[in-house]
């Protein structure tokens, strides 16, 4: 079995890559990463596998993205621009890389023998719901760039299988959270600014709620969408664990021995979405569920930011 992973120096990807070397003795993986802020080569440093290819490129560049597909089984693609704040702040990133990247990649996947291509979503494409679940057929309602961007590629991708038969599947995930996290996200900010003595900020009330996914689980539901899922089909993957933004950050300080003091709240990000929901049951009864206990993961991701100041401590200057 041989994949194409894109973005496979970035936080999913890299630990996506690790968890299928170990799992497939057999497996070759070729990585293309441009490599921007959010991804970092030493996040596969520990990778000797001479079945690992890493090529540096751009998802927009035909002629590299062909080079790179060449005798590829499976197409994983998480190539992404992904922070919502960034988006709010300059779009433009976001529409190039997200829905122009994955367009060069399908056109690509067209003309090679692929046999999956695996679109790497979220669950903010479909907005924000006060009660219940999302569930894959609903309409997509997305509210910030990036997550409009997500959606846009959505789209797209599964208008290839439609129009053109492309064997395209989409996993659309909730909050990621485990170690190699770019420390923009909340829980790797939080954690670092609180082991660094800073405050951490928290949107306004603090009561908006995502449901948690430890990047392992989040992991081997791609896998088993790559084995068991079928082409032109969505599947969500969610972890179970809804908590407000606020639940979250008692937890980490809570981890960490520290007291409410260090709670700053700041002005409410534009157009925050209140709650995201997924109903996962289409791929729960397929035989996939998340094996990780929310608080155990918790523990373990902490205890990596703590061991590893030298992979994050740059990051944050």
């Amino acid at each position: 079995m041989k994949l194409l992973v894109t973005g496979g120096a970035g936080f999913i990807g890299s630990n996506f890559i690790r968890m299928m070397f170990e799992k497939y003795q057999e497996i070759e993986i070729t990585n293309l990463d441009k490599l921007t802020y959010a991804g970092n080569i030493d996040n596969l440093k520990d990778i000797s596998n001479p079945n690992y290819n890493f090529v540096h490129g751009d998802i927009c560049d035909p002629e590299i993205v062909m080079q790179a597909m060449e005798g590829v089984d499976f197409v994983v693609h998480f190539a992404a621009e992904s922070h919502v704040d960034r988006s709010i702040k300059d779009s433009s990133v976001f529409v190039i890389t997200n829905v122009v990247g994955t367009n060069n990649l399908l056109k690509c996947a067209m003309d090679s023998d692929i046999k999956k291509f695996i679109h790497v979503s979220t669950d903010e494409v479909y907005g924000s719901i006060r009660e219940g679940s999302f569930s894959e057929t609903d309409n997509l309602n997305p509210s910030s760039p990036y997550s409009s961007s997500k959606a846009g590629s959505d789209l797209l991708a599964m208008s290839y299988h439609n129009t053109y038969g492309l064997p395209v599947t989409i996993t659309r995930c909730t909050n990621n959270f485990g170690p190699c996290q770019y420390p923009e996200k909340l829980i790797p900010l939080f954690i670092t600014n609180l082991m660094d003595g800073k405050q951490v900020p928290v949107y306004g009330t603090g009561l908006n709620i995502r449901d948690w996914i430890y990047v392992e689980d989040h992991c081997s539901g791609i896998d088993f969408v790559m084995q068991h899922g079928k082409a032109g089909e969505i599947y969500n993957i969610g972890g179970g664990n809804e908590l407000t933004n606020l639940e979250i950050t008692h937890r980490i300080l809570k981890v960490l021995g520290k007291n409410e003091s260090m709670i700053r709240y700041v002005e409410d990000r534009k157009g925050h979405d209140f709650r995201y929901s997924l109903d996962c049951s289409k791929l729960k009864k397929m035989g996939w569920k998340p094996q990780y206990n929310f608080d155990t993961a918790l523990d373990a991701t902490v205890q990596w930011y703590v061991n590893n100041r030298w992979w994050w401590e740059p990051l944050k200057c």
